[in-house]
């Protein structure tokens, strides 16, 4: 009931749930045009099969999370615990977001999406312009490594203060230099999130 209370003070259109309690369900039936749907059961399958032009797109499930990580703070300036919350938080929605994906987020919210894009620092500059004014002090998380420094060198130019990525690339020594030089912390995950 408290939830639904709380939930009931924003526009909301839909809410899954596997269950709803009756005092939900009342809070609930104020909201106009409110749907809620009920999550019958967790996909057990290992595959993600998606339907392409000509054939099938088929994919293991990322099933992946944070905790399985051995995380590795790899700049000399460490997160602080709000850094750090805000880097699991951005972490989380992108792996839930197209790959080739830059997430901002800061005191508990995404600030600025970048996805799909070819180039990742296409996806920082949208992500960055999404965000406007709030990028400063936004942590910055990468669904994959960073192959330059050119996308930590402009998100420090807007006031990111740390970063998560997998590493792995060829140049991880250099993009942590430039973490050093522009005051950035930087923790590699050593996971890669893959979503099409």
């Amino acid at each position: 009931k408290e939830l639904a209370e709380e939930m009931s003070k924003t526009f909301l259109e839909i809410v899954l749930a596997p269950s709803f309690s009756e005092e939900a369900l009342a809070v609930f039936a104020k909201k106009k045009n409110l749907r809620l749907l009920y999550v019958i059961a967790e996909d057990k399958s290992k595959l993600d099969i998606r339907r392409i032009r000509g054939g099938l797109l088929i994919q293991a499930i990322d099933r992946g999370a944070l905790d399985d990580c051995d995380l590795k703070v790899v700049t000399k300036l460490q997160p602080d615990e709000t850094a750090w919350q805000d880097l699991r938080f951005a972490w989380t929605i992108a792996k839930h977001t197209k790959s080739n994906t830059i997430v901002l987020a800061k005191e508990g919210r995404s600030t600025g999406i970048g996805v799909g894009q070819v180039s990742r620092i296409w996806a920082a500059e949208q992500a960055i312009e999404h965000a406007g004014t709030s990028v400063t002090g936004s942590a910055l998380a990468s669904d994959a490594f960073f192959p330059f420094d050119d996308v930590v060198r402009l998100a420090a130019s807007h006031g990111v203060t740390s970063v998560i990525c997998p590493g792995g690339s060829k140049r991880d020594d250099e993009v942590i230099a430039a973490c050093d030089e522009l005051g950035i912390s930087m923790v590699f995950t050593g996971m890669r999130h893959f979503r099409h």
